[in-house]
């Protein structure tokens, strides 16, 4: 979690800075929803200039995390679990892109377990380098001294162990996933600021949304297809050059 509600008398734009009903407004909550999440450590608090509190992008993204991870159908234990991974020095963008990337039909979330546990889903005692594969797969996460499993990928990730798949290929691909993800989130934040959104007057906030929520899954769809193509056609050349 960030330590933004930690810091205080900041000096910031006061453009990028909101108040509890502007928050509210934006993100579409009510300030008991606000105050209930921030409580629970899913928010960071508000930022304190003297008596005042005040808002950033990373409190909208976060909020906006909750409410996409709510329509899933996620209990408020799972979506503690899916915020407290985060990385803590997360920025917009990246819960942003988080949120971009939860598909329609996820049904499942990082389960929290301890490494006998891991050991026991697994199928045998997992080693030190075989969990730091398992991380740069995304299919592991390491918290303290427990991890959270990503377990209808768990089965895949122990398969690719059994194969012989090295960390640092796995570690490479990671990379290229997160930079090519995040530059392909700052495109589309462009052309859906330019292109689309001055479509819609001021007051059709409503329309937009339902615009955007439609759009998504043919995003990711689009994504996979690309993604899955490019994969096949890398596949198709290697595969000639070890006959």
């Amino acid at each position: 979690m960030s330590q933004a509600g930690e810091r205080h008398g900041v000096e910031a734009d006061p453009e990028v800075l909101l108040t509890l009903d502007e928050l509210t407004a934006r993100v579409g909550l009510s300030v008991r929803n606000v105050r209930f999440y921030t409580s629970r450590g899913l928010v960071p608090p508000p930022l304190r200039q003297g008596r005042s509190g005040y808002y950033t992008a990373e409190h909208v993204a976060r909020l906006e995390l909750v409410q996409e991870l709510q329509a899933h159908g996620f209990t408020l234990a799972a979506i503690e679990r899916y915020v407290s991974a985060l990385p803590a020095d997360a920025e917009p963008e990246d819960i942003a892109l988080a949120r971009t990337m939860l598909a329609p039909w996820q049904s499942d979330l990082p389960v929290d377990m301890e490494r006998s546990e891991l050991d026991l889903r697994a199928g045998r005692p997992l080693s030190d380098e075989d969990i730091a594969t398992l991380v740069a797969l995304g299919i592991v996460r390491v918290r303290e001294d427990r991890f959270l499993v990503a377990r209808t990928q768990l089965g895949v990730g122990v398969q690719l162990l059994e194969l012989g798949f090295p960390r640092e290929v796995a570690e490479a691909a990671r990379a290229i996933y997160l930079d090519h993800g995040r530059q392909m989130a700052e495109e589309l934040h462009v052309l859906i600021a330019e292109q689309l959104a001055p479509r819609y007057e001021s007051g059709d906030h409503h329309r937009f949304q339902a615009v955007m929520e439609r759009l998504k899954p043919l995003a990711v769809g689009g994504l996979v297809t690309a993604y899955e193509n490019a994969v096949a056609r890398a596949a198709r050349i290697a595969s000639r050059t070890l006959r």
